[in-house]
């Protein structure tokens, strides 16, 4: 005779499991790191999505817990920052653009599901770069007027991603750090701690 079946758990239950509790408390911290002092580009955006995509095993939770950790350290921006970010929220396509890179970088980051080494989260870092490179220049040339400030935006798009390169090292630097300390943590803490183990989302 065989034992019933155990009830499966909903995904809000399933949501407050240690290990998807532990991977969305990573994200945010990474993500509320904006508000510190850093070099132009150098932020954590894509590596907590490519983090959020290879570690979730819900797809939905996989892209909703970046986007909304973005959207909660953008809120403490702002009200740290004031009315200059309202208003630089309120009018810029490139801000925009960002959220557009964090759900196709989570889902760029389903490719690393079952399958984190040091060299595939390199080369996804480096791929999730080129992306944020590609999508948010393409939205401030969009954007780009004679009084936007982005002189080589408004001659064509090939002057504006010219223009862009220099802030592309530290584009790469920050998701290749931020990719280290999370993946790397995360694998660190699955050793000691089996509950960790599971994609549980």
């Amino acid at each position: 005779m065989t034992a019933p079946a155990a009830p499966s758990a909903s995904g809000s239950s399933t949501l407050l499991a240690p290990g998807p509790l532990m991977l969305a408390g990573m994200i945010l911290l990474a993500a509320l790191s904006r508000l510190l002092p850093h070099p132009p580009n150098f932020s954590p955006v894509e590596a907590i999505a490519l983090f959020g995509g290879a570690y979730f095993a819900s797809r939905v939770w996989a892209v909703a817990v970046p986007l909304i950790a973005m959207l909660v350290s953008d809120i403490a921006l702002g009200l740290s920052m004031g009315g200059e970010y309202w208003s630089y929220v309120a009018t810029s396509v490139s801000f925009w653009a960002v959220y557009v890179c964090v759900a196709l970088s989570c889902i760029l980051g389903f490719g690393l599901r079952g399958r984190v080494g040091g060299a595939r989260v390199l080369g996804y870092g480096l791929m999730g770069s080129v992306l944020f490179f590609l999508v948010t220049n393409f939205a401030v040339w969009l954007a780009a007027t004679p009084i936007s400030g982005h002189n080589a935006c408004v001659a064509g798009l090939g002057p504006c991603y010219a223009a862009a390169i220099p802030f592309f090292k530290n584009t790469l630097l920050g998701t290749l750090c931020y990719s280290a300390l999370l993946f790397g943590g995360f694998e660190l803490l699955r050793r000691r701690a089996p509950a960790l183990r599971a994609q549980t989302v």
